[in-house]
């Protein structure tokens, strides 16, 4: 019999999968096969909060596969040496891979293709991890867009693949065997918000966000107390669901709310085109402003202050205590926090990038650090020295101060908007809320963002 290797990577599921259905279509019995990656260890992407989603998502995936009469086979090591293994021990004649954005996709792309030659061939997909593929839509004379608006007119206008149907039978060479599963209960270190992971709980997520939160996405997505947002990124940074057919069912329901999400998955997959041409700019700037950050102990200082949702600023240290939570932070709570910390006391991304990279279940290097570039004003951006007011942005977002009152417990007595300037209660009340006095004056930050960047001093939005 033929024996084709499935190799998972951030592609968790059996829905709408074409390096499984690939695999099944070329071989009578196939390995699906997750390798539990040495290097992603060493790099220190191997965080607590991401090890307890994963295990949660190879459970879910073995689960579907014993449904169809397979099973998931999993092994830990080095990517290629434990493919290679494998192909010796099924006789496999093909390995399916998705294909990857990062430098470190690439780099193990080419190792694979070399280690494999001549004994196996290596098939790589796209369209399962993006929508569109990166290096699809490309700009005349230039090889990615560098900015949104334009990429998102191409890409509303794209074909997109079929939605595919999850297969019926997975045949698995009896010979082949793995480890056991990892286990959630197992890892240490988790926060304890973090949800339950998989393609089983990420499609009972979906149908309900579908059914009961899109039609008001567009009307309601910043609002930091609503929490009206789908909450499906860590499933989609998983590949527990599917982004095509994510796109393809967000579309059926039609109108507004509908339009806003879908552009946020387009978003996603701009910042996947822009990684794949300049794999550098996951830790070099994309746009050098040639930033001095600060770097000095009062500036160390008050960068703990900011991880640990200590500042004064009461929405930056909801959002930041969020994170620290739940593994996951509101998008507008994101831009904001990310303001704070590059603009206002003008520290390097990358310490931010770090730091979120470290919680997130949702941790995904595209987004995360040209997101982080994009309020850096490094990145993409148009304007890239608009600067976030907090105070604007939490009388904007969180008006009543709900957002606040639910993650800055000391100030859950504080009622109305004056939560958001605690510094300007009665002293007497002030002494018993055990809160901190904010760590930098809003005006002067400013003029140091200015004087930084050179610019004239601007209002914040």
């Amino acid at each position: 019999m033929s024996v084709a290797i499935a190799l998972f990577t951030s592609d968790l599921r059996v829905h709408d999968q074409p390096v499984l259905r690939a695999a099944l279509r070329a071989a009578d019995e196939v390995v699906p096969l997750f390798v539990r990656d040495s290097g992603v260890t060493a790099a220190g992407y191997d965080v607590p909060n991401r090890r307890a989603f994963l295990a949660d998502c190879l459970a879910s995936l073995d689960a579907s596969l014993r449904r169809r009469g397979g099973r998931l086979i999993v092994r830990s090591g080095e990517v290629v040496e434990q493919v290679r293994r494998v192909v010796r021990e099924a006789g496999a004649r093909e390995v399916h891979l998705a294909a990857g954005v990062s430098g470190y996709a690439a780099r193990r792309e080419d190792r694979l293709r070399t280690a494999l030659e001549g004994t196996c061939a290596l098939v790589v997909h796209d369209s399962v991890i993006t929508v569109v593929p990166p290096g699809r839509l490309v700009p005349s004379g230039k090889d990615h867009f560098a900015v949104f608006t334009p990429y998102f007119r191409r890409w509303r206008e794209t074909d997109r693949r079929a939605v595919m149907a999850a297969p019926r039978t997975v045949r698995v060479p009896p010979s082949v065997d793995g480890e056991p599963l990892p286990v959630r209960d197992a890892v240490e270190g988790v926060s304890p918000g973090v949800p339950e992971g998989g393609e089983e709980a990420g499609r009972a997520r979906l149908s309900s966000w579908l059914t009961r939160g899109i039609e008001t996405y567009e009307d309601r997505q910043d609002g930091l107390a609503d929490d009206a947002t789908s909450r499906l990124s860590p499933f989609v940074h998983f590949g527990c669901l599917s982004p095509v057919e994510l796109t393809e069912r967000a579309l059926r329901a039609d109108g507004p709310g509908a339009d806003a999400f879908v552009r946020q998955v387009a978003w996603r997959d701009f910042h996947h085109q822009v990684l794949a041409a300049r794999p550098e700019s996951a830790f070099s700037d994309y746009r050098a402003r040639h930033d001095r950050w600060r770097g000095d102990l009062a500036a160390r200082r008050e960068t703990i202050a900011w991880r640990e949702g200590r500042t004064g600023y009461p929405v930056v240290d909801a959002a930041m205590r969020q994170l620290r939570y739940e593994g996951w932070m509101h998008n507008r709570a994101r831009l904001l926090t990310a303001s704070f910390l590059t603009k206002t006391l003008y520290v390097d991304w990358r310490e931010g990038a770090r730091h979120f990279l470290d919680l997130l279940v949702d941790g995904d290097l595209a987004d995360n650090q040209l997101n982080w570039q994009w309020v850096a004003g490094t990145g993409t951006d148009t304007r890239p020295n608009r600067v976030l007011n907090p105070l604007t942005q939490a009388k904007r977002f969180d008006p009543r101060g709900d957002y606040v009152r639910r993650w800055v417990p000391e100030l859950a007595g504080v009622e109305g908007a004056a939560v958001h300037q605690p510094w300007k209660l009665d002293a007497r009340v002030r002494a018993r809320l055990d809160y901190p006095d904010p760590i930098v004056d809003l005006t002067e930050a400013g003029e140091r963002f200015a004087r930084a960047r050179d610019l004239r001093r601007g209002g914040g939005t």
